[in-house]
């Protein structure tokens, strides 16, 4: 494989899963440890990674990736899992459903309910979920984000008010010790919003999450009553939920 071909891959591998190891690239790519040193090494230099020891990451892991980037990112997976979570769904439920493009889908595959009670900070589910006309959907004050996202303290107090039956939620990274990680300190206060009001929480993830490194800690994988995913995560997160109540369904 040509040089310029191979870091193209490791710049869109990285940028997918927001932290990669050596030992992962090598396997991905098929070259020797020594050849990836001195890709990533000239990469970093270039400012098109970040370089971290044994592997790499995005250039920035505090900013998530672009809305239109993350809504290409496992597109089947994230299809996948909004089905699973639509057949746990009863018709005449009430949810809120979170910022995220798996929320999104999970938005998406409820179109076929009937007579949902949605209260959502998420502009772009909102306007999914209008096309159900038996759907009483209502919309969370606050602050506007360019990806359709509504946060801040407003959004906060909003969500507050209400007691529902579940909680779609999405995350942006999932740590080994089963910390929820996000990159936006005022996302984080409207998911432990929609935590704290919801009877059942539904985390909705792909496995990208399971390597990916955010620095704002939401809380704990074992809050939440369900996870669904659309592959086994890593052995040290099972065996964290091997203790809890929280359910897991796979996927694909």
């Amino acid at each position: 494989m040509k040089q310029s071909i191979r870091h193209k891959k490791i710049i869109e591998l990285v940028k997918q899963r927001g932290y990669l190891s050596t030992d992962d690239l090598v396997n991905l790519l098929g070259v020797s440890p020594q050849t990836i040193r001195r890709d990533l090494n000239e990469l970093a230099e270039n400012n098109l990674i970040s370089r971290h020891h044994g592997g790499a990451a995005s250039p920035s892991t505090s900013e998530n990736s672009d809305y239109i980037e993350r809504k290409q990112f496992f597109s089947l997976e994230k299809r996948l899992i909004a089905q699973a979570v639509a057949k746990t769904i009863p018709n005449g439920s009430s949810l809120f459903i979170d910022i995220g493009t798996t929320p999104e889908a999970v938005a998406s595959a409820l179109l076929e309910h009937q007579n949902l009670r949605i209260v959502t900070n998420n502009l772009n589910a909102a306007y999914i979920l209008m096309q159900n006309k038996t759907f009483d959907i209502t919309l969370a004050g606050g602050s506007l984000r360019q990806d359709g996202g509504i946060i801040g303290e407003a959004t906060v107090a909003f969500i507050g008010q209400f007691r529902l039956d579940y909680g779609i939620l999405g995350i942006s990274s999932i740590d080994t010790d089963g910390s929820l990680l996000d990159y936006d300190y005022h996302e984080v206060q409207v998911k432990r919003a929609i935590i704290e009001s919801s009877r059942n929480t539904i985390l909705v993830t792909d496995h990208s999450k399971f390597s990916r490194r955010a620095m704002v800690r939401l809380g704990s994988l074992t809050e939440v009553e369900y996870l669904f995913t659309d592959s086994a995560p890593p052995p040290a997160i099972t065996e964290l939920m091997q203790g809890s109540n929280l359910k897991i369904q796979i996927c694909r």
